[in-house]
């Protein structure tokens, strides 16, 4: 019988994983809530092992996005080198099995903080004082990976990461536009000014392209057991990742700190922002002198993320998760105010 999830063709996806990956049928199913773009699936066999299964949306998908190949190849690379990612199980590409590419990886067992409340509950003032320390050294150690000798040097070009950046999400802003919805020109006067003041790149790393604590998986301990969401993973300049991971490293006075819910860093023992910023120098030969104009382009990025997620919302394309976006129009024009008024103080 086939299962009334959307996005998982429940016969076929169950034999495909018995001959690939070793599970057992039955399968059973379930939308792991908190995706707005990739859909990630627990799947639970008959011997009561779990796996992760990642797919593309199922409607309004941007022709070079949601590249399933692309996110198994990078976590293929890496885990080997011990970086900490799921280790990859197996990957789809016959359309016929689920209608588009899907992969399977390990079912990683930790906590996931996406709110306050969440993080309150699951950790101690002491252990969360040393969250923001984990996550700076797990990205310091990512972006140290020799990209050719992990086998990523064909992944992405090496140069113009941040132009190549502009270029395509300034693109996505205007391909998701939505009818009523009107910034004034906004992010385009913002992105005009990013793209005037580029810093020089200073090494070609890894870029995971949406580095923070809720796409990550952590112990008892606050350390990471494993780095998710490789979706817009590239080649490029790492300290975009640093600038971005500052970004959702809200703290209790910003004005960003709420656009989404209770953002858990705002809880009482995590490191301050500028904490984390020391713990990724400490561990890194970078220079972080320039991470304000980088942090500019987080902000920037994500309210052009936002309106394409608000796009597909409005689109239809929830796939279950009934979240509301009614206020992202407001969180976008916030965030792009904010990019500007941080890169003026670059």
């Amino acid at each position: 019988m086939e299962s009334a999830i959307v996005g998982i063709k429940q016969d076929q996806v169950t034999a495909w994983m018995v001959e690939h990956v070793g599970a057992v049928a039955p399968l059973t199913f379930e939308l792991i809530a908190g995706g707005r773009s990739n859909l990630t699936f627990r799947v639970t066999d008959a011997a009561s092992r779990h796996f992760a299964l990642r797919r593309p949306p199922v409607s309004h998908v941007l022709p070079t996005a949601h590249d399933m190949v692309r996110e198994h190849t990078v976590i293929s690379a890496l885990y080997p080198l011990g970086i900490p990612v799921a280790q990859p199980l197996g990957l789809c590409v016959d359309d016929s099995v689920n209608e588009r590419p899907f992969y399977v990886m390990e079912f990683v067992d930790g906590a996931i903080l996406r709110d306050r409340a969440q993080a309150e509950s699951a950790f101690d003032v002491a252990t969360r004082s040393h969250i923001g320390e984990n996550l700076a050294t797990t990205l310091a150690r990512l972006h140290d990976v020799n990209v050719q000798d992990a086998g990523l040097a064909d992944l992405a070009r090496h140069e113009g990461y941040i132009e190549r950046q502009l270029r395509r999400w300034r693109g996505q802003y205007e391909q998701m536009a939505v009818e009523g919805v009107d910034h004034d020109g906004l992010i385009e006067a913002v992105g005009d000014q990013l793209g005037a003041t580029i810093p020089h790149q200073q090494r070609v790393s890894v870029v995971h392209g949406d580095y923070r604590l809720d796409n990550t998986v952590l112990g008892p301990d606050g350390s990471v057991r494993a780095i998710l969401d490789w979706e817009i993973c590239t080649l490029g300049d790492p300290m975009a990742d640093v600038g971005l991971l500052l970004v959702y490293w809200a703290q209790p006075n910003d004005a960003t700190a709420a656009l989404l819910g209770a953002a858990p860093t705002t809880a009482p023992g995590f490191a301050s922002r500028d904490q984390v910023l020391d713990a990724y120098a400490r561990h890194s030969d970078l220079d972080v002198s320039h991470v304000a104009y980088y942090q500019a382009f987080g902000y920037w990025k994500l309210a052009c993320i936002l309106q394409g997620v608000f796009a597909r919302y409005r689109a239809g394309a929830s796939a279950g998760d009934q979240g509301s976006v009614d206020e992202f129009p407001s969180h976008i024009a916030l965030l792009a105010e904010t990019a500007k008024q941080t890169l003026e103080q670059h």
